[in-house]
């Protein structure tokens, strides 16, 4: 599954990365808070996010973003891609992931 998000294309294997430029986070009680440090905006990721978060500090791919869902919380693949896609495109959308780390 390819998926069309600003400035370019997410495919299955595609290393993401978070903006280490444009981003500050810490995880408190188990969540991610964040700050876009360029538009001024506070982000939170809640429990269930918050490790795919850490995964996208990292650099990982859309794959290994599903499978850490399915693998943490015991659901399918579908419900797993329709979640890993929303924060994806969510980011995307905020211009927060780097297109340059492959």
């Amino acid at each position: 599954m390819r998926r069309h998000v600003p400035g370019g294309t997410l495919a299955p294997m595609e290393e993401l990365r978070l903006r280490r430029d444009r981003l500050e986070w810490r995880r408190v009680d188990g969540e991610v808070i964040a700050v876009d440090l360029e538009a001024s905006t506070y982000l939170s990721a809640n429990e269930s996010a918050a490790p795919l978060w850490e995964e996208l500090a990292r650099g990982t791919t859309r794959n290994r973003l599903i499978e850490r869902l399915r693998t943490d919380y015991e659901i399918d693949e579908i419900v797993a891609s329709a979640d890993v896609d929303e924060l994806l495109a969510e980011l995307a959308d905020r211009q927060l992931l780097d297109e340059t780390a492959a």
